[in-house]
């Protein structure tokens, strides 16, 4: 009984619907726009934190970074000052690598020789924006990278100084297209380097691109690149996770002894955890987050009033209706039932065309920006939940307004 009652409800709510079928798409579409606005901005920004942590996870909890600075700006008071930090030097990496002898650490030395570099192989050559890193055997599991083809330095390369190169994955799209890179012979500043390794595709992170690089043996580097003040960053991997802290604390006090800082003074180096700047970043996003449910409820509320009204207006007009269906034995109940299934049908009805709207729009954004996609689950339920509430508390006034119409009073109406 009960269930024949609902699909009857429903069959008139639909017919309804049809019958002011120009006043329902448009309170649809304002639903559809809160909704929109709410899934499209999480669908992008659970795009962004997904990237973000797939992009630093290969480095591992359980690497830290000692470099020049760890952020530009400290407060003093109400003034912000910035820190100058002296650049770390060739002798004081060494110098930290030599003392820094920690339990299952393991500490790489490198620098970014250049930015700019020319690369050549045989008659071809690259547009000079060639990063090119000096780096030691350790380098690449300390930062999370893997070839692709090929392998990494060995203790022996990097010792002996020998003429040797791993290369980006883009190396393989351009300058080494349609060859096999291993043993290849590429030249940089005029020296000649044989390719041994291809780095996994990375792509590119806040327009950094990773995959436009050459790594060389550190040494090597340092006597092609000479520049002044060239700055080294010590990087420092923990196989067990739980002594990171003791292990940051060592580097720290470490650092120091070679730097020969008196106890007052403060660090005038940066040790950077890899998971504090996952951290740091994933907390930006959930401020975007919180925007995106401040701006979707703003507009879900102008979509609730607008709701309202069409129901508002729906019970006036059909005043003469609901006499007779009261005349004809209808109850209180079985009117504002009614009216409030048509509330909720145009609730949803806007709903759905949100979230396929506002998942396509995140899609295009993501994909714009190189984003990992992932479905925002939530995001669809958030909206689902939404806009089911915001079809109750529309359709509370103007069910209950229908349900009390006195029945000899709404047949005379005209």
């Amino acid at each position: 009984m009960m269930l024949n009652l609902f699909k009857e409800n429903v069959r008139i709510a639909v017919g309804s619907i049809r019958t002011q079928l120009l006043r329902t798409t448009l309170t649809v579409l304002i639903i559809a726009i809160g909704i929109t606005a709410l899934v499209g901005i999480l669908t992008v920004v659970s795009a962004l934190e997904n990237t973000i942590s797939s992009d630093f996870a290969s480095m591992g909890a359980n690497t830290f970074n000692i470099k020049q600075y760890e952020n530009t700006i400290r407060r003093q008071g109400n003034e912000e000052r910035k820190i100058i930090n002296p650049i770390i030097s060739y002798p004081e990496a060494v110098a930290f690598k030599s003392k820094y002898n920690y339990p299952f650490s393991e500490t790489s030395l490198s620098f970014t020789a250049t930015s700019n570099a020319e690369v050549k192989y045989e008659a071809n050559k690259t547009d000079p924006e060639i990063a090119v890193l000096g780096v030691d055997e350790q380098f690449m599991t300390n930062s999370g990278l893997e070839t692709s083809v090929g392998r990494n330095f060995t203790g022996f390369d990097i010792d002996n100084n020998n003429y040797v190169c791993i290369v980006g994955s883009d190396f393989e799209k351009g300058l080494l297209k349609d060859v096999n890179p291993i043993d290849k012979t590429i030249s940089i500043r005029g020296a000649r380097f044989k390719v041994i390794g291809v780095l996994k595709e990375k792509g590119s992170t806040f327009g950094n691109k990773q995959d436009l690089r050459v790594l060389i043996p550190i040494q090597l580097a340092r006597s092609l690149f000479t520049a002044p003040n060239i700055n080294y960053t010590m990087s420092v991997m923990v196989t067990k996770k739980e002594l990171l802290d003791q292990a940051i604390d060592h580097a720290t006090i470490t650092m120091r002894n070679v730097r020969k800082l008196k106890p007052v003074k403060d660090n005038n180096f940066g040790v950077v955890r890899s998971d504090d700047l996952i951290n740091r970043i994933l907390g930006i996003t959930k401020y975007l987050g919180l925007a995106s449910w401040l701006i979707g409820i703003i507009t879900v509320l102008g979509s609730s009033i607008a709701l309202m009204n069409i129901m508002i207006v729906s019970v006036t007009e059909r005043t003469r209706e609901i006499g007779v269906r009261k005349a004809l034995g209808a109850k209180r109940s079985t009117v504002a039932i009614q009216f409030f299934i048509e509330t909720l049908l145009i609730g949803q009805l806007g709903g759905i065309v949100g979230i396929i709207l506002g998942i396509l729009i995140g899609f295009g954004i993501a994909t714009a920006f190189s984003f990992d996609f992932v479905i925002p689950w939530i995001a669809i339920f958030a909206a689902f939940l939404t806009s089911f509430i915001v079809a109750i508390v529309s359709g509370l006034y103007p069910a209950i307004k229908a349900a009390f119409l006195d029945p000899i009073e709404a047949l005379r109406y005209e």
